[in-house]
């Protein structure tokens, strides 16, 4: 049986690099974007200015996704999104509905209509970052990861687009008939549960929507510390879609 193609979106300070463990597990045809600007994605200069970055906003974001699967070859995917890239994934969708044929959100934030990202945060992000940067990433990012798990994340996590995370957001124009599912991390330190369920009411709000969710106990970077679990679910999903 043949899969629909799956596309995976990346989070705040990561890149491609953090799906590498779940794409292991995906049996169908499978794309991990990088979102611009590239040059923080995992590399030796992801620490320092980019430039450029100031120009950048989610509305870039869901072009270069769309770019990427041009080049890959994907007419229509399913799209799937961790944390940060909630914003993608829903500006995606709205500005191409006839591509996207599911959206799984993975502990993904997703602001109300009209709010931006920090508005969808916890209250307390500000603070553990000011405690420093890599304490803050092994406290949100790596929670439930071993070792060298810890350290596979410390050596990729880069800077960020900060526009993004100000813009206000709209799903105007991302029809309700696109299925959508929500794959909620019961032990998630970055994004906690009642944000999940916030950000799961914010995507039921569509008109006519509704969502789907699937538990996973783990914490924020799934992807890395059970990823055949992940894989499992959206490989189904994929697989729903199969011609």
């Amino acid at each position: 049986m043949s899969e629909l193609p799956l596309v995976f979106v990346h989070g705040g300070a990561h890149g491609a690099w953090c799906w590498e463990p779940t794409l292991a597990h995906v049996t169908g045809p499978a794309l991990a974007v990088d979102l611009p600007p590239t040059s923080v994605r995992g590399g030796s200069a992801r620490h320092d200015p980019a430039p450029g970055i100031d120009d950048i906003h989610v509305a870039d974001w869901a072009e270069a996704v769309l770019a990427a699967t041009d080049g890959a070859g994907f007419d229509r995917f399913v799209l799937v999104g961790h944390s940060l890239a909630g914003i993608t994934l829903c500006e995606t969708a709205r500005r191409a509905p006839a591509r996207v044929a599911h959206l799984v959100f993975v502990s993904a934030v997703v602001p109300p209509e009209g709010k931006n990202v920090i508005d969808a945060m916890p209250p307390d992000i500000l603070e553990r970052v000011a405690g420093g940067m890599e304490a803050a990433f092994v406290d949100m990012f790596c929670s439930d990861l071993d070792a060298e798990q810890t350290r596979f994340v410390l050596d990729h996590v880069g800077g960020e687009v900060m526009n993004v995370m100000v813009d206000p957001v709209t799903r105007a124009g991302m029809p309700a008939e696109i299925p959508k599912t929500y794959v909620r991390l019961g032990r998630d330190h970055a994004l906690p549960p009642a944000a999940q369920d916030a950000s799961i009411a914010a995507l039921a709000a569509v008109p006519g929507g509704t969502v789907d969710v699937v538990e996973i106990d783990s914490g924020h970077s799934v992807m890395i510390s059970r990823p055949a679990e992940l894989a499992a679910v959206v490989g189904k999903i994929s697989r729903q879609w199969a011609r």
